[in-house]
């Protein structure tokens, strides 16, 4: 290859590709914290989970649904064209969160969905472009089927 079809090949500067690689780094740490340390707890019913949803009396069925929300969203989190969508319905969980937190548990660990909500605003915020790709994917199998 030639030294002027080298320089004119479009690339990103290295800023930018550092900055792709370290948003890919947070959806990947998001995405196995909401699998593992938020999900899990609850698909399994582990006590501490059960616990809090009987005190809130939203017993096993609130538990298994938000449980199974939030393994979706962290499956989703790492899917090129759900991500912003996952990022936007996990930031909606993370609200519901914080509420909860403030009417149940007097605002114990209510900073937590708080830390959580703003990378994953900057995730749906940056990765906004896939939702038109979405849109057109769901389109096409509409008309398909």
């Amino acid at each position: 290859m030639s030294e002027t079809t080298a320089s004119t090949a479009p690339t990103l500067p290295a800023r930018g590709r550092g900055l792709r690689v370290a948003l890919r780094v947070v959806q990947v740490l998001l995405a196995l914290f909401f699998a593992l340390a938020s999900a899990l707890p609850k698909l399994i019913g582990h006590s501490s989970a059960a616990d809090t949803f009987a005190d809130m009396g939203w017993g096993d069925v609130g538990m298994y649904a938000i449980g199974v929300l939030e393994l979706a969203g962290a499956v989703a989190l790492v899917v090129p064209v759900l991500q912003s969508v996952a990022a936007t319905a996990l930031s909606a969980l993370m609200v519901g969160a914080f509420v909860v937190q403030l009417t149940y548990f007097d605002g114990a660990n209510a900073a937590t969905p708080l830390i959580l909500l703003v990378p994953l605003l900057v995730i749906a915020w940056v990765r906004r472009g896939h939702n038109e790709e979405l849109r057109r994917l769901v389109r096409n199998r509409a008309r398909r089927g």
